[in-house]
This record gives C-alpha cells, structure tokens and sequence, in this order.
C-alpha cells in the first residue's frame, strides 16, 4: 500500500511537534505557515520543505491544520475543496456556524479533531474501568502555570475543552444548564474559569482549568452508585472504591479499593495513526466533527455564562 502523505499547517508549537512526529514515520509531505522564517526554521528541523499552503495541498493525501483558531474555517474548507483529508486541531472552528461549514465540506473525507486526551493512555485505560459504572458527578482540574502561547483563545478553549470532550463522551448528551466565572489575568481572554454542567438526566459535572496556577495539576474525580473513581494523570494513578475492590474497605462489606497504574505512550503517535487509519479504511475517525462542534458548542456556552453571569 501507498504511504500516504500528510501536510502540516501552522509551524508553532503543536505544528512542530505534528511535523516532527510524521517525519519520524516518513508521512510528512511538507510544512506551510504564514511566516516564511517560522516555517523554514521547523521545516528543517523536521527535514522536508517548507511552501505556500495550495502547493502542500496538491502535494498531499491529508492535510492537519495546527494554525490559528481563526484561520480554521478558510483554510480547512480549501483543504477539503481540494478532496483532502483534515485534521483539525482543537477547538474545530471558532464559531458554531464555521463548523457547521466544515462538517457539510467534509464529503466522505475523514475530517477527525485534535482532541488528543482520546488517545491517551490514562483515557484509555479509564474506560475499561468504567465497564458498569455510571458517573452521577464529575469534577475535573486541569490548571497550569503561565506560558505565553495558545493565547488567541481563553483557557475554556485551550485547556478546558479537553475535559468538556471527556464529559460530553462519558454522559452521551450535552448540558441542558451551564454556569461558569472566569477571568482575564495576562491575556485579553479567560485565563481562569470553573464551570458547572447540568444535564438532564440529573448528572452534574464541575470543571476547572487555569494557565495562571501555581503549579500544574490534572485530576478526574466521578462518583456514581456503583463508587468512585479519581485518576490522578501526573502521578499515573487511578485510584477506585467499588463492590468487588481487592482492598477490602473498612465497614463496607463486599467493598474494596483499587489502585492501578498506565505505562504511557506518546499520544500524538497513537492519535495519528487512528487518523491515517481512518483514511486507509474509510471508517469515522475519533473523534469526528460532530464531536468536535459538540465540545465547542459547550465551551463557547462556559465562555458567554462566564462573561455574562448567567446560565447559559
């Protein structure tokens, strides 16, 4: 089988390390980006030509946009005019409305989001625990200290949204409510928020994420009938209480604890291979567009309840 070729879009920070990742696997076509020295400089890194976007496309299988929020939309529906498979960094789009755009373009092309923490070791293994538990609450932390990148968008679109994906998968549905505060610290947008989702089915989940913190920490904390489960990614623990734990639990007959722990693997490998296994067999990627548009549907509604300080 033809290897395929695979365009890189944007040479920032996660475009690099989208270009560096499919040199190592002898995939990457080439590299555009607006600033011809940005893009000379990481097209070397990676060892392949940096050029002007419509050459990449017509030298291209697939093409994974790792540009500016704000660019998404025009550049995804050229690359999809053009019968190309995209991968578009998260958030897809900026609006509701430029999803919209890009989902009706996709035609049959495998149109998969950069949602990365689908792809993770830790996700994966959640998911198998989860076999039979139904979350009833979810809280969810993911705060870092202060870097100066990803600041074309709030921390809801940089940093929470991951978690609003994870929350959107576990419960099957979107929040019928969302509340949320945030604040901007050194940016022009949120750097800080804590969001609440209600659903219909009764589940509430409690969001925080920050790139303003102290130090970095990432927790997943769901409580259910059938126990709790905390995930601890830093430390690589899952932890979970629950009928049947091997740790008997202390005045909880039947009950006991779990304590497990994942061997990570590099994510953006393993999201780019089920991307360009997508193509190959002509199966819907993971996540696709429409999870993509339900994530930041989610995220622009936490944007508007926290600006506005109402429900939304």
């Amino acid at each position: 089988m033809q290897a395929l070729r695979v365009g890189v879009v944007g040479a920032g920070h996660f475009g690099r390390f989208h270009a560096l990742k499919l040199a190592t696997i002898g995939a990457l076509s080439g590299l555009s980006d607006a600033d011809a020295a940005r893009a000379g400089l990481v097209a070397g890194e990676a060892g392949c030509a940096a050029m002007p976007l419509d050459s990449l496309i017509a030298a291209s299988d697939a093409i994974i946009v790792a540009a500016p929020t704000r660019l998404h939309m025009e550049i995804g529906l050229q690359v999809l005019a053009a019968g190309r498979h995209l991968f578009m960094e998260k958030p897809i789009a900026a609006t509701l409305e430029e999803a919209d755009r890009l989902i009706a373009a996709a035609h049959g092309r495998v149109l998969q989001v950069g949602h990365i923490e689908r792809h993770s070791a830790a996700i994966r293994m959640l998911r198998a625990e989860l076999a039979g538990f139904t979350p009833r609450a979810m809280q969810a932390t993911r705060v870092a200290p202060f870097r100066p990148r990803s600041l074309d968008v709030s921390v809801v679109l940089d940093l929470m949204i991951h978690d609003i994906d994870l929350v959107l998968s576990l419960a099957g549905a979107e929040p019928v409510e969302v509340r949320a505060v945030g604040r901007p610290v050194m940016s022009a947008h949120a750097d800080y928020a804590v969001a609440q989702l209600s659903f219909a089915n009764g589940m509430q989940a409690e969001l925080t994420a920050s790139r303003v913190a102290v130090a970095m920490e990432r927790r997943l904390r769901l409580l259910g009938d059938q126990g709790e489960v905390r995930v601890d990614f830093l430390k690589r623990e899952l932890a979970a209480l629950r009928p049947g734990g091997a740790e008997p639990a202390e005045h909880m007959p039947g009950w006991g604890r779990d304590l497990l722990s994942w061997t990570e693997h590099d994510s953006l490998e393993a999201e780019h291979a089920a991307f360009l296994d997508s193509i190959r067999a002509g199966t819907p990627p993971e996540p696709d567009g429409a999870a993509g548009r339900a994530a930041l549907s989610v995220a622009l509604r936490v944007e508007q309840a926290a600006a506005t300080g109402r429900v939304a």
